[in-house]
């Protein structure tokens, strides 16, 4: 736990330690010796790298076993010493930031409980700032969380007292407080600080990243300041910028120090004057349980003891109607299909014969029935399963066993249709890399940004007869071992590789080795490639194959072309022409022999 704190009572000799009680003892022994610690760690602006303050925080002894923060203040609370303890934390930090003349603001830790000193006097906090030369506009009280905040009117008191003396107010660990959000929306800090939870891998985790977007946006509506906490990575730190994220802490840019840095190390200053944009973490491709509730269709269902006269005159009232479930006391048990119905009543005799039993002669006795639960991935995989009828028949949707209604096949095919070309549009099933809108919304980004970038669209070359005469399994071997080379030789931080579709990839360099990457991945390829042919072909350099008119026909090896593009500031206006010019520089690379790269439309270079 975190803590700092304002002012306490010089003299703590009236306090004494229970006979037999040495920790009561040893914390009395700290308070009244003032054997704490103050270090300092940084904030930095995420645009610029400017430290805009330093965070408070707290050591006990080095020798003592309160020496961590959460110990120390978890034995405060013990012996009831919570308060002397914060004051004497908030006094320590305060005159060390002054006496070091820390340039910028102070974020002072408070716990709400301790907001509205209970003793001493409103003019005591102000009076020791103003001792220190300090002005309450560089003070920012922190209000940090150790157990759940109910009383809200006390707090929202509590937050005008310090305002209307100068302070500003933040929240710490949103995300991971008991009632932080609570807390937000009652005082409407002037800062909110993100728990480290969704700062730490921000880069790899669409989820955490849709999370601080979330807060930010919220953040902007309330005119809030957001700081990111446990930045431990320079990606990390380019991500947040990008979001719009106003503030950053932690080890990457300053771990906690007796005496903290003033400016911010050349590595963190210079990756961020490089500009660009970050890579935002893809969601990948998801298997959606949407449930096949949402195919659930109403039909009246009909009991054994109707007869088949009954169901006829059912199908010849309603010419809609093509299947009519049979159900006895909720529990279903069949399905009556309208052509079957309709043949075997055409049938000589048949209609006198069995017009009047039950219709439970003409049931299909096996329907397919699903619990509401079931996914419509689960569902279309039985049906691909089971007999052909089942997909003109449609299916059963029951809740807990008992009938609910029915779902048609041709419903399910098209959901799952929808389904697949929705994930698809996101990120490609096969490779996993991200598909159409990421790519178009990655190109937008680089665009808005101004940054100067390479749009390189690979594809292959002869890939459509290595489908047909090794087969398509052997061909998607082949565009996924394509989709990790290319993500193999990117820069993950810096550089996007997309999958368009089939055997067509986007990758949009920031890396300025580009072309380097772009000849490490055409001599992979070349080298890879071949051991996806017989030793026979490889040997020949090809094999045969049919044209369109049963003709044989020799084709090489497969090849990897690469068309480049480098993308100035406000050269292009759109994810479209970016595209179209893209593949302009295609399909001139695809002119080239072999594993090629074709650079700006006039530079062809053969590998």
């Amino acid at each position: 736990m975190k803590s700092a704190s304002a002012t306490l009572p010089a003299n703590v000799s009236y306090l004494r330690a229970p006979a037999g009680d040495p920790a009561c003892a040893h914390l009395l022994d700290i308070l009244a010796r003032r054997r704490l610690t103050a270090l300092f760690q940084p904030l930095i602006r995420t645009q610029t790298g400017e430290i805009i303050g330093y965070e408070g925080l707290i050591r006990g002894p080095s020798d003592s076993p309160l020496h961590a923060p959460m110990k120390l203040f978890a034995a405060a609370r013990e012996h009831g010493l919570a308060l002397e303890v914060e004051y004497l934390c908030r006094r320590v930090v305060l005159e060390r930031f002054a006496e070091l003349a820390l340039p910028g603001k102070l974020f002072l830790n408070v716990s709400p409980e301790c907001l509205l000193p209970r003793r001493g006097g409103e003019g005591e906090t102000l009076g020791c700032i103003r001792q220190l030369g300090l002005q309450p506009d560089r003070v920012i009280i922190e209000l940090t969380e150790n157990q759940p905040t109910y009383d809200y009117e006390r707090m929202r008191e509590a937050v005008l007292h310090y305002r209307a003396r100068g302070f500003e107010i933040a929240i710490d660990d949103l995300g991971e407080g008991f009632s932080s959000l609570r807390l937000w929306s009652e005082l409407r800090p002037e800062y909110v600080k993100i728990d480290m939870h969704f700062i730490q891998g921000i880069n790899q985790d669409p989820v955490k990243l849709q999370f601080v977007r979330s807060i930010q946006e919220i953040a902007e509506e309330s005119q809030t300041l957001v700081i990111a906490e446990g930045i431990e990575q320079g990606a990390e730190l380019m991500v947040l910028r990008d979001l719009g994220v106003a503030f950053a802490q932690g080890y990457h840019l300053g771990r906690p120090q007796a005496e903290p840095v003033r400016a911010m190390p050349a590595e963190v200053l210079g990756a961020l004057a490089r500009g660009g944009v970050a890579v935002y973490p893809q969601r990948g491709v998801e298997k959606t349980a949407v449930s096949i509730v949402k195919l659930l269709h109403h039909v009246d269902a009909v009991s054994t003891a109707v007869t088949n006269n009954e169901v006829y005159q059912r199908f010849e009232a309603d010419p809609a109607l093509m299947i009519i479930p049979v159900v006895d006391d909720g529990v279903p048990l069949g399905l009556i299909s309208r052509f079957v119905m309709i043949d075997h009543f055409a049938r000589p005799y048949e209609r006198e014969l069995y017009g009047r039993k039950s219709c439970r002669q003409f049931m299909d006795a096996r329907p397919l029935v699903a619990d509401k639960g079931t996914s419509l991935q689960d569902l279309s995989c039985r049906m691909a399963a089971s007999a052909a009828h089942h997909l003109f028949n449609g299916f059963i949707i029951t809740d807990g066993g008992r009938y609910l209604g029915m779902g048609t096949g041709h419903d399910l095919m098209r959901e799952i249709t929808q389904l697949q070309i929705h994930a698809a549009r996101y990120a490609n099933p096969l490779t996993g890399l991200p598909g159409n809108v990421p790519i178009n919304e990655h190109i937008d980004r680089l665009l808005h940004s101004g940054t100067r970038f390479w749009a390189c669209y690979c594809d292959l070359d002869h890939f459509k007869p290595f489908n047909d005469v090794y087969g398509y399994r052997r061909g998607d071997d082949v565009i996924g071992l394509l989709g990790h080379i290319l993500a193999r030789h990117s820069d993950p931080d810096r550089d996007f590789v997309g999958h368009i579709g089939g055997d067509d990839f986007m990758i949009l360099f920031q890396s300025e080795d580009w072309e380097a990457r772009c000849r490490a991945m055409l001599a992979e390829f070349g080298a890879s490639g071949a051991e996806f042919y017989s030793a026979e072909d490889r040997e020949r350099g090809g094999y045969l194959g049919e044209d369109r008119q049963g003709r044989k026909v020799f084709h090489p090896l497969m090849s990897l072309s690469i068309g480049a593009i480098r993308v100035e500031p406000r050269q292009f206006h759109s994810h479209h022409q970016i595209a179209t010019s893209a593949a302009e520089a295609k399909k001139q690379a695809k002119k080239i022999h072999g594993n090629s790269l074709f650079l700006d439309r006039r530079q062809s270079v053969a590998h």
